[in-house]
């Protein structure tokens, strides 16, 4: 067995072929060892991606299918579960410890954190009061992490982190604390997260300046944090889970579903909510993908057909289908859509925005039954919403309840977008590692497990699956 090393895995979510040249302190990290395309699997979204690189498994086998899915033993649609066990198979970091018990692994804002058996975690969690506030916070192990960080940082910048206001300090909040963890724990294996290219792609696209100046800004926040790994002779590995693409079309596949008598909803107080328990089909949207819900096995062609009928939507898969791709899974839907390379789903079900419920306007992103990307915007039609926010945010700090409805009803103030298997390489996502011993044209996400493995030393590079050329 080799010496043991340390090894640091950046997810550096949104960076593709484009955007590469412009982070000069990430793409040094390829000229010190190598740079290579990533072969993602479907969906490629954050959940599903992140959970395929720990495991080295397809979404049909570790069951995170997206980013929430409709949990039928609950009969409810559940989005963003934090806790480890929704993830089957052996983590990377329980084969580390099987080769060597003194490994240790630090899992920094990756998501699934809850319950890991890591030595290390930082997660967001907000406090949710019982009135209905929600203030920002986040959970560690151990305890007295939380402590730490918030008193050097301050505490976890949750409404920077995603929502309207969303932006660089985040990521310069992650870094700082990923930095204070390699400092005073030294983990043999270190998993961190740079979200901060999600956020801009999304608002403006991809191929604008925006794009460009949003890829600078992620690179000289994580430059910080490249340092002190290089300072500590960390091998560095920086993965892209997507590639994210320009978005020109929402398709509104449950507005669909529910004018063909498919999908039902039910009304409290003026405002219109799924019932999943009484609808014959519903789809749970996320980004460019769909899973689609049909409670009868007799409805499948109906639903197949109102669905691959609307414009935007590129094939619609079955089952079959659903398992060519290693995506099918129990937690599926009986129909997987797929959108145009330019379109994604939203998951609006009402017909009247009078009738949408509250939580549409305002960033909610465990009572949505979809994913919902104009969180990240303030509505362009409302000329008071950043001073109403402004207002809403001194009443919440003076411990008053005080909704945030500021995000819009219009989906088409969303630019980017992704999901679908890149269909240009110059928009997949990519792979880099500080060890040009590892070099190979492209990595495939379910060998990077394998490869993490080699990096540590804890097994010879004889003894590592091969990857898919």
């Amino acid at each position: 067995m080799n010496s043991r090393r340390a090894v640091a895995v950046l997810c550096t979510v949104g960076v593709t072929p484009r955007l590469l040249p412009h982070m000069p302190h990430l793409r040094a990290i390829g000229e010190e060892g190598f740079t290579s395309l990533l072969t993602t699997v479907f969906p490629a979204v954050t959940s599903t991606v992140q959970a395929s690189v720990i495991t080295g498994l397809h979404p049909g086998e570790h069951g995170a299918v997206a980013n929430g899915w409709y949990a039928r033993d609950h009969g409810e649609v559940r989005f963003w579960g934090q806790h480890n066990g929704l993830v089957a198979g052996e983590k990377v970091w329980q084969a580390a410890r099987a080769l060597d018990p003194s490994h240790r692994s630090a899992y920094l804002c990756w998501w699934y954190a809850m319950g890991a058996d890591v030595d290390t975690i930082l997660t967001p969690r907000p406090v949710y009061r019982y009135d209905g506030r929600k203030e920002p916070d986040c959970y560690t192990r151990p305890v007295g992490l939380r402590d730490a960080l918030t008193d050097a940082f301050g505490p976890f910048p949750l409404f920077r982190y995603w929502g309207p206001a969303a932006d660089i300090s985040a990521t310069e909040w992650i870094v700082a604390a990923a930095r204070l963890v390699v400092r005073t724990v030294s983990p043999d294996l270190s998993f961190v997260y740079i979200p901060h290219l999600d956020y801009d792609l999304q608002r403006y696209g991809p191929d604008g300046p925006e794009a460009i100046r949003a890829a600078r800004m992620a690179d000289a926040a994580l430059a910080p944090l490249l340092s002190e790994l290089r300072g500590r002779g960390t091998t560095v590995v920086a993965l892209s889970e997507y590639g994210i693409t320009a978005a020109r079309r929402p398709v509104d596949i449950n507005r669909a579903l529910r004018r063909a008598g498919l999908l039902s909803v039910y009304a409290q107080r003026g405002m219109e909510y799924l019932d999943p328990h009484t609808s014959r089909a519903f789809a749970v949207a996320d980004h460019q993908v769909a899973q689609v819900y049909v409670a009868d096995p007799a409805d499948v062609p109906r639903v197949r057909d109102v669905v691959r009928e609307l414009p935007g939507v590129d094939e619609v898969l079955d089952r079959p289908g659903q398992l060519k791709l290693g995506a099918g899974h129990e937690r599926s839907g009986e129909l997987v859509a797929v959108a145009e390379p330019d379109a994604w789903f939203t998951y609006y079900y009402w017909l009247d925005a009078a009738c949408a419920p509250d939580f549409a306007r305002g960033v909610e992103i465990h009572r949505k039954p979809g994913y919902d990307p104009a969180e990240l915007f303030f509505d362009p039609d409302d000329r008071w919403v950043k001073g109403r926010a402004a207002l809403t945010l001194l009443r919440k700090r003076a411990g008053m309840r005080a909704p945030m409805t500021v995000v819009p009803l219009d989906a088409s103030v969303v630019r980017g977008t992704h999901g679908r298997l890149p269909d240009d390489a110059r928009d997949a996502p990519v792979f880099l590692c500080s060890d040009p011993a590892a070099e190979r044209e492209r990595w495939h996400v379910t060998d990077v497990k394998d490869l993490i493995l080699r990096l540590s030393g804890l097994v010879p590079a004889s003894c590592a699956r091969s990857g898919t050329a």
